[in-house]
């Protein structure tokens, strides 16, 4: 438990956000990426990258070191940051399917979502890009609490065709997958995250009076690896291919940021308006990205271990910024442990909203935002295939690591110290036996309570 100190600092900072609120409420953005590595950004240490404007955003507000996705894959790590649950419990343990006939069941019916959540507040809510949570009616967008939509439901789309295709792996339907609302939409060849951020400019401009939640979810820097020129030439061609194409893309999210947050201040509501950045998961390494078909390089998260569909921290911990100026200090770094799943509780809190009903895994972290309170979590846990992981404090346990190509791992049970060894090189297990044995009762105990969540 933590102390009565904490427990009180919190509570003072939830009734302030609540009064504030009652006085104006603020909008919500939330900016997600895709694929994208913490070794991706400028202001992650990146000297190769071109981020000023996310750059601007963390010196605005925070930046966090130890965010975490709760999944190494997308449709469960969106189902998290949606429902403010771990992934089985919002019954989207893996990767969702994409099919022509678009009936693809993802979240459940009547699901609670921060989007359900804040329309029945009032707000006017959006989404904007990437769906990934089910194209069945029940499961799309404006059956989860969203007035908007424009995207797509796929895991992906061609960036100038909008359509997804896989051929080669048992799948070999072409469709496209391009939407608002319930009408099919044809943009090509216009790029995709240029698309994306003109419809996200106009969510803004038609918000009228009303509050608002707006989710812009990029389908880059995920394959397949296209960026137009004007992106390209800002890096040098003697650069790594892979890279550059990688960082030219993440640049053209850069400046659909700037635009969105120019636009904010244009409109006068920069001060009233939250906004939220983290990438669905870490860096990968699949070949289907590379330009000739070897394992990725493409995109980094140095300093860390492992990539997309693993538990190292490579696949989980996230570049991740919170901003709302004039309410969370500016020029932020925290350390203390947060995930996809907090912003539902959040977010709430931040627009005056009781606490959630019980099911909800996620933690308010506004105190730690606002008055570098400790992380509310005692300790976060994952399950993705037969990889299991827990880190409580600095310990981190892991279950059936996975291997990739620039490591074997032969060990099945790996307990790493992320202070002394953030880049998970050491397995700390045969030296911390007993530390092993309690983790695992902790995980374990976690996992009964997620019988038929999923």
């Amino acid at each position: 438990m933590r102390t009565t100190r904490r427990q009180f600092t919190a509570a003072a900072l939830g009734g302030l956000l609540s009064a504030q609120a009652q006085d104006r409420r603020p909008n919500f953005v939330i900016l997600y990426t895709d694929d994208q590595g913490i070794g991706d950004l400028g202001c992650y240490g990146a000297s190769d990258a071109r981020t000023p404007h996310l750059d601007q955003l963390a010196q605005s507000g925070v930046r966090f070191t130890d965010w975490y996705s709760n999944s190494p894959v997308c449709s469960p790590s969106r189902a998290s940051l949606m429902t403010g649950k771990y992934p089985h419990r919002a019954g989207v343990p893996d990767v969702l399917l994409s099919r022509a006939a678009f009936d693809v069941p993802g979240l459940r019916a009547g699901e609670r979502t921060l989007a359900r959540d804040l329309q029945a507040a009032g707000y006017r809510t959006g989404i904007i890009g990437k769906w990934h949570l089910g194209s069945a009616a029940h499961s799309r967008p404006k059956a989860q609490g969203f007035d908007h939509f424009f995207g797509f439901y796929s895991g992906w789309t061609d960036y100038y065709s909008h359509r997804y295709y896989t051929l080669g792996r048992g799948q070999s339907e072409i469709l496209h997958d391009l939407w608002r609302n319930d009408e099919e939409v044809w943009e090509e060849p216009a790029y995709q995250t240029e698309v994306i951020t003109r419809e996200a400019l106009r969510f803004i401009r038609d918000r009228a009076r009303q509050p608002f939640l707006l989710y812009v979810a990029y389908g880059a820097p995920h394959y397949p690896m296209q960026a137009p020129k004007q992106y390209l030439d800002r890096f040098p061609a003697s650069m790594d291919r892979d890279r550059r194409t990688h960082l030219a893309m993440i640049a053209a999210i850069d400046d659909s940021v700037g635009a969105i947050r120019a636009e904010l201040k244009k409109r006068g509501i920069d001060r009233e308006t939250v906004i939220f950045f983290q990438s669905d998961n870490g860096a990968t390494e699949e070949t289907r990205a590379d330009h000739a078909g070897r394992p990725y390089r493409g995109g980094s998260n140095a300093p860390f271990r492992g990539f997309k569909m693993g538990l190292f921290e490579g696949g989980i911990r996230m570049p991740a910024m919170l901003s709302w100026p004039g309410r969370i200090p500016a020029a932020q770094v925290i350390s203390e442990p947060g995930a996809a799943m907090d912003i539902l509780p959040t977010f709430r809190a931040m627009a005056g909203l009781k606490e959630p009903a019980p099911g909800i895994d996620g933690k308010d972290v506004s105190a730690m935002v606002m008055s570098r309170a400790r992380s509310p979590h005692e300790a976060i846990y994952w399950k993705y295939a037969r990889q299991r992981a827990v880190r409580r404090g600095d310990w981190k346990l892991l279950l059936d690591p996975p291997s990739f190509s620039d490591s074997k791992v032969m060990d099945k049970v790996w307990l790493s110290n992320l202070r002394e060894d953030p880049g998970e090189r050491r397995n700390y297990a045969p030296e911390q036996p007993g530390l092993v044995r309690e983790l695992t009762a902790l995980l374990e105990a976690w996992e009964a309570t997620l019988a038929g969540g999923a």
